[in-house]
């Protein structure tokens, strides 16, 4: 259970990522990532069955989700549409671009396809065969690739680039007044954001053997619980901290929904009920926010 948690925590995790980039960075309510995570699981399936190696695959479907995120950016900036209606736009759309992708197939079985991880898993059962379970090789490479990505992040939001979009999520008045086109940089950070969404689709394709054009439904909910729940059990304004207390909540909110599958039933909760859990964990968090905001304010006041 604890090889399976720390995958799926670490490729959603991925993309939970990219909605820290949009919804804390930028402050940018981007739901577009509910179009964007299919969209890179279909690329990956669709490059895969036609031959191409996992590697570029992986670079298509990146770049796949750049130009969803370029989309709702022109939506939002050109037509002056507000942001939340720009990303229920292009998540629509998406869906019939994911079908078009796909050869109007709701599912691309990728069971007899070679993928990375079917050849990590591979190479695990001929070089350590004592091993139970050849996941673990998956875990490995997951948690290599999200260090770096994380090490990347972190030395960019250092940057005058990263900081200067960390302050236009603050104060774009503040960015506009230093003569910094605030268009192109939100461009950038929704275009990142989708990117990495697109990119933890193309992971969780090939790590449940299939892409389905359901994937993405309600996976911007699971993303902000996942979000929610790290800035609760960590709590910093270090970008070194953020970035990691992304992955931590991911792992926590992933390790939450596969208890209540295996043993929900004993409460008598099914699988069914794990967007009910869901919502209601959002509530909480949200709830406990508040309520300690609330507490600190008076504190504040109380000392003055």
């Amino acid at each position: 259970m604890l090889c399976t948690i720390l995958i799926e925590g670490l490729v959603y995790g991925i993309m939970v990522t990219g909605l820290f980039c949009s919804y804390r960075v930028l402050n940018f309510c981007d739901m577009t990532v509910d179009g964007s995570f299919p969209l890179g699981a279909a690329v990956l399936a669709e490059c895969l069955v036609h031959g191409l190696p996992t590697s570029l695959a992986l670079l298509i479907a990146f770049c796949a989700g750049i130009a969803a995120g370029i989309i709702t950016s022109t939506i939002y900036a050109k037509l002056r549409i507000p942001d939340l209606l720009a990303g229920i736009l292009t998540m629509t759309m998406l869906y019939s671009v994911n079908l078009r992708v796909m050869e109007n197939k709701a599912n691309i079985s990728l069971l007899r396809v070679p993928t990375l991880f079917s050849n990590i898993t591979d190479f695990m059962y001929d070089k350590f065969p004592s091993i139970e379970n050849p996941e673990w090789g998956i875990v490995v490479f997951l948690i290599i690739f999200v260090l770096i990505l994380k090490a990347l992040l972190d030395l960019f939001f250092h940057t005058d680039m990263g900081l200067t979009m960390g302050a236009l999520g603050a104060n774009p008045q503040l960015v506009i007044s230093q003569g910094v086109n605030p268009t192109v940089l939100r461009t950038i950070g929704i275009c990142f954001g989708n990117g990495l969404s697109a990119v933890a689709g193309a992971f969780a394709a090939m790590y449940s053997g299939f892409a389905d054009i359901g994937m993405g439904s309600g996976i911007v909910v699971s993303g902000l619980a996942s979000l929610m729940l790290g800035e609760f059990v960590l709590r910093s304004n270090k970008i070194g901290l953020q970035t990691l207390r992304v992955l931590i909540g991911s792992c926590i909110y992933r390790a939450l929904m596969i208890l209540i599958r295996n043993y929900g039933r004993y409460v008598r909760i099914t699988p069914n009920d794990l967007k009910l859990m869901t919502g209601i964990l959002i509530i909480i968090c949200l709830a406990v926010t508040r309520f300690d905001l609330i507490n600190r304010i008076k504190n504040r006041e109380a000392k003055k």
